[in-house]
């Protein structure tokens, strides 16, 4: 789900947190080293993101933020803020160049440029958070 989270409304934050869950809380953040990936260079993206992002001449950046339940993709265009949401069942993550990683929802897709160790301890914290707490607590339903 795309949505425009430039604006404080309660409806889109609803949205977001049944997706992917509420933010995690502090001790949460402490204990996972971290829930946020910094900022990531975008090579390439699906067509709907793609005519967002050359409205303006900047470079394109986004960031990762982990939720219990998926993750939330952000960048801007102009003077909004988007976000892709994604619940982890719905997650695909590929690597496919040796400094690319492929984040995929259904038709949306963001590839970014993984230059940097940084990057890619985020990439296996994602995943392994993701085998490790997401399919066992889903699981149990």
């Amino acid at each position: 789900m795309l949505l425009n989270v430039s604006y404080n409304k309660p409806e889109i934050k609803e949205k977001i947190n049944a997706e992917v869950g509420k933010p995690f809380t502090l001790m949460e953040r402490i204990k996972l080293g971290g829930i946020g990936s910094g900022k990531l260079f975008i090579t390439t993206t699906s067509i709907e993101i793609h005519n967002l992002l050359i409205l303006d001449k900047y470079i394109n950046t986004c960031g990762i933020e982990m939720r219990p339940d998926g993750i939330i993709v952000t960048f801007r265009s102009l003077l909004e803020t988007y976000a892709l949401v994604i619940p982890f069942y719905k997650l695909k993550l590929y690597k496919g160049k040796a400094e690319e990683y492929s984040i995929y929802r259904d038709h949306y897709f963001i590839k970014i440029k993984a230059d940097s160790k940084r990057i890619h301890n985020f990439m296996k914290k994602l995943t392994n958070y993701k085998a490790d707490h997401w399919t066992s607590s889903k699981n149990n339903l």
